[in-house]
């Protein structure tokens, strides 16, 4: 067995080579973050070792950065490790009391790390693979959070060109609302519009839902409105439901492939009531091989949502607040995924009333649901099983 460590850059990637007794078989080197560097290191490394599988890897994880000749390592068959850079710096630290640090230092860091005698887990080809899941589910809230944003500045706009419009309908984010918003951007452009263009604009737009009735109230409202005439925040509001729109088919795209991908993956934890298959994915992604955790209390320590501890002396902190590090991506899903199984599951609709009748804060009594939802999602990723909900 000989172990290669790798740290990870832009442009080059420094390598070091050691034996199974910790002795350098070559000197740190460098290759360039291109296919022929690749075959560069594959040809060193072969020439230490014939089979693959006798080669232990290691790299940070980087981003981006590390995915190529991660996929590269692993097309190879290589065992490949991927190490919370956190890690590597404390380790450093620890076996060198110098304040020393370069790429070839670090590589030989992570070279070494490998023959520690820490319990380390190889990183599969599955978990690979799965970044394409997360992938998506990342980008997917990326887009909703910027499509949100644009509809608070939406809202802002109405108030400011046509504050009644708001009150003579369910929803400023309708369809039917951003059809005439988009070609009448204020009151003093459905004031003046004809009313069998209005009419046929709404109509059409509602699916039939909105008729004559509903556009004359709408045109009464803009003449008598309030709403300021200008046409920069007019502009600004046709270009802002414009972008809305565009973010909303995009969102689409992006939920069509990750159904796609779930419906592949058939995971029992869409089984549970509440639970939809974007949160399921973006639930699973986050957190990756379930047997990279020996409980569900280490995702919930990865996921940032278990307490925080602090005692010092006679010092004790009898009110502890969540952690919030590790990931938020994971950290949102379960709050989100929480808060619709405790609407739409009994068990946990129940279990949920039952710490808010101990006087908990609804957020404090949430958290303890979804302490009770990692425990399920474990149990029924790890054993295949279905959720079975409690009978009414």
């Amino acid at each position: 067995m000989i172990y290669l460590g790798i740290d990870v850059s832009k442009d080059k990637h420094d390598c070091c080579i050691l034996s199974q007794d910790g002795e350098l078989l070559t000197k740190p080197f460098s290759v360039p973050n291109s296919r022929q560097g690749y075959d560069k290191l594959f040809s060193l490394v072969s020439s230490f070792e014939d089979h693959p599988q006798n080669v232990k890897a290691g790299l940070e994880a980087t981003g981006h950065y590390s995915f190529a000749i991660l996929g590269y390592l692993l097309e190879k068959g290589f065992i490949c490790f991927v190490f919370n850079p956190l890690h590597t710096n404390l380790y450093r630290k620890a076996v060198s009391l110098r304040k020393t640090k370069t790429d070839k230092v670090d590589s030989k860091t992570i070279a070494l790390m490998l023959l520690s005698p820490v319990g380390l887990k190889p990183y599969s080809k599955a978990l690979y693979h799965n970044e394409q899941l997360k992938s998506l589910s990342r980008y997917r809230f990326s887009k909703i959070r910027e499509r949100a944003i644009l509809k608070q500045q939406l809202a802002r706009l109405v108030n400011i060109l046509f504050p009644e419009l708001e009150k003579l309908v369910p929803s400023l984010h309708l369809s039917s609302l951003y059809a005439l918003l988009e070609q009448f951007p204020g009151a003093s452009y459905v004031a003046n519009a004809h009313l069998t263009k209005l009419t046929n604009l709404l109509s059409a737009s509602s699916r039939g839902h909105y008729k004559k009735e509903k556009a004359v109230q709408i045109r009464n409202a803009a003449i008598s409105s309030v709403g300021c005439v200008m046409p920069a925040k007019s502009l600004e509001l046709k270009h802002t439901v414009a972008l809305i729109r565009v973010l909303s088919v995009e969102i689409e795209e992006i939920e069509s492939k990750i159904k796609k991908l779930m419906d592949e993956l058939h995971s029992p934890i869409t089984s549970i009531p509440g639970i939809s298959y974007r949160m399921a994915a973006m639930i699973l992604s986050e957190i990756g091989d379930f047997s990279n955790f020996d409980s569900p209390d280490k995702i919930l320590a990865f996921a940032g949502v278990s307490p925080s501890t602090y005692q010092s002396g006679k010092l004790d902190n009898a009110h502890s607040h969540m952690e919030k590090r590790g990931s938020r991506y994971l950290r949102y899903a379960l709050f989100t995924a929480a808060t619709y199984v405790c609407i739409w599951d009994k068990t946990f609709a129940d279990y949920l009333h039952k710490k808010l009748a101990e006087g908990k804060h609804y957020y404090v009594a949430l958290s303890h649901a979804i302490k009770k939802l990692v425990r399920v999602i474990y149990a029924l990723q790890t054993t295949g099983q279905t959720y079975i909900p409690a009978a009414a």
